[in-house]
């Protein structure tokens, strides 16, 4: 290498004495300068400025920069020009201002600083130490907020309390509380909601499949009656959302974003006015099934697909704004759905039917139709649909998520755990506080940058969010009206007349 020797005579000097093998801000070392140095600078050996990059924040080794400019000392030509040359009779030269050199010194610092910061951020590929990672993801989470897509708080509540909260203080804390602390069924309340950095929950306005025909109706408005309650008495904490602009504001306030989701179609009684009631009511999600078929739709584990009215009460989810939710839908159902969407569906509480072959689970022909649709499922916590077992763990639901990452994409995924739904939630995210966790265990893997944990935390659903809401706009400009569809003939359909 031809040294560059057209540079300032104070640094060319440091150069040719000093003993490492930095490169100098690009000036070289000693080596291409074709001088044995005078006297022993001992610099440890730095290949290049990103060897620093793996050195924890605040901690030095012989060798890093501020070692290195310590024991090196400044380029000063009083105390190098004559080991320079050999001879203290060199005829001296122009001193040049230091400025530029200060100035060159405080660039490549930077550069080494940003260096240093980058790896801590994004979790470093498995470098930084499960305490950093975890920091890092608490500081994202007060930034841009995580959403769950399902809880079934409002159904223990009628269990335990027969939806008589008066005396329910969800703020105090349940885990020492009877009959929720000897509940396997019981993860959620106030305390550990903050613990988890909860952004934004999606409660469930959960009808048993045994109301079908009977009280369904009655029951969803009742637990959205309750939902409302709670959140009502808990508004220090909690808020009330309807959009995504709504629950980005709760975010930012400080406040977990609660939405409603109804769970199960048979709740709307076959009817479109229902459905445009529960809308009006405050929920943002159906889903269009649970555990039993309707007269429109086909529940997992069931042949057949959505009939004319099925296809109609999407068309008018679409019109309303209001998300498609596929989660417990059969495969076919699932299909019909997405086929007659034109909005982004989800699936709320899922998971990846290749790592465990539940009927509850996605296909991957159906992730990838999720892809093309936009929409997002959002990975369920329950033992019995992340391994097929009793028993799963963290890592478990980890393969879930990246299976659905390699085959829909990282925008097609999210967190939708089913906490007070399920008994069996995994080792490592036993309630809602252990969120973080979760998200900071993904940054070990150098494929998950801190940006790809935002989307698969919250932003994928406020995406969902906002193309829904778009939709519902689009139709209400082009004057589309409400669905007058009906299922055909019901039971309680009877022609009044006079005696």
């Amino acid at each position: 290498m031809e040294p560059p020797w057209e540079i300032e005579l104070e640094l060319r000097r440091h150069i040719e004495t000093c003993a490492c093998t930095c490169d100098h801000m690009g000036y070289g070392n000693y080596m291409d300068y074709q001088v044995a140095p005078a006297h022993a600078c001992l610099c440890r050996a730095i290949t290049s400025p990103h060897a620093h990059a793996a050195v924890p924040e605040g901690m030095t080794f012989p060798g890093s920069l501020p070692d290195v400019a310590e024991r090196c000392g400044r380029w000063a030509p009083d105390s190098l020009s004559a080991s320079a040359s050999g001879s203290s009779d060199e005829k001296p030269t122009p001193r040049r201002p230091r400025w530029r050199i200060a100035l060159a010194a405080l660039v490549v610092l930077a550069a080494l600083g940003a260096a240093l910061a980058l790896p801590l951020a994004l979790g470093g590929g498995g470098r930084a130490t499960p305490e950093q990672r975890l920091t890092t993801i608490r500081r994202m989470l007060r930034d841009s907020p995580l959403i769950d897509g399902h809880n079934d708080l409002a159904w223990n509540v009628r269990k335990f309390l027969h939806n008589k909260i008066g005396d329910f203080n969800l703020s105090a804390g349940l885990e020492g509380l009877e009959p929720w602390a000897r509940s396997r069924w019981s993860h959620t309340d106030i305390p550990r909601l903050r613990l988890g950095q909860i952004g934004a929950q999606f409660w469930s306005a959960y009808v048993p499949c045994g109301a079908r025909d009977k009280d369904a109706v009655q029951l969803a408005i009742e637990q959205m009656d309750v939902i409302k309650r709670i959140v009502d008495m808990n508004a220090a904490h909690l808020a009330l959302v309807t959009g995504a602009s709504d629950l980005l504001d709760a975010h930012r306030d400080g406040r977990i974003a609660s939405l409603i989701g109804v769970e199960g179609g048979h709740a709307l009684g076959d009817s479109l006015a229902v459905l445009r009631a529960f809308y009006n009511l405050g929920a943002r999600y159906l889903t269009v099934t649970h555990t039993c078929d309707t007269r429109w739709a086909r529940a997992a584990g069931t042949s057949g697909g959505l009939t004319e009215f099925g296809r109609a009460v999407v068309r008018e989810m679409n019109r309303l704004g209001m998300i498609v939710d596929l989660s417990h839908a059969g495969e076919e159902t699932a299909r019909d759905a997405l086929e007659t969407s034109q909005a982004p569906v989800v699936f709320s509480h899922s998971g990846a039917a290749a790592i465990c072959n539940s009927s509850r689970n996605v296909p991957d022909d159906l992730l990838r139709m999720i892809a093309a649709n936009g929409g997002v499922v959002m990975i369920n916590f329950y033992a019995k649909l992340v391994t097929c077992s009793e028993r799963a763990t963290i890592e478990d639901v980890i393969a879930h998520i990246n299976h659905v990452r390699r085959v829909a994409g990282v925008e097609h995924v999210g967190l939708g755990a089913g906490y007070d739904g399920i008994d069996a939630p995994p080792v490592g995210l036993e309630d809602v506080s252990r969120y973080p966790h979760l998200l900071a265990e993904l940054l070990r893997d150098p494929d998950w940058s801190e940006e790809d944990v935002r989307k698969l935390a919250g932003m994928n659903v406020v995406r969902v969010l906002q193309h829904v809401e778009r939709v519902r706009d689009q139709w209400k400009r082009a004057a589309v009206f409400p669905g007058e569809e009906t299922p055909g003939a019901r039971r309680s359909e009877c022609v009044y007349g006079t005696a």
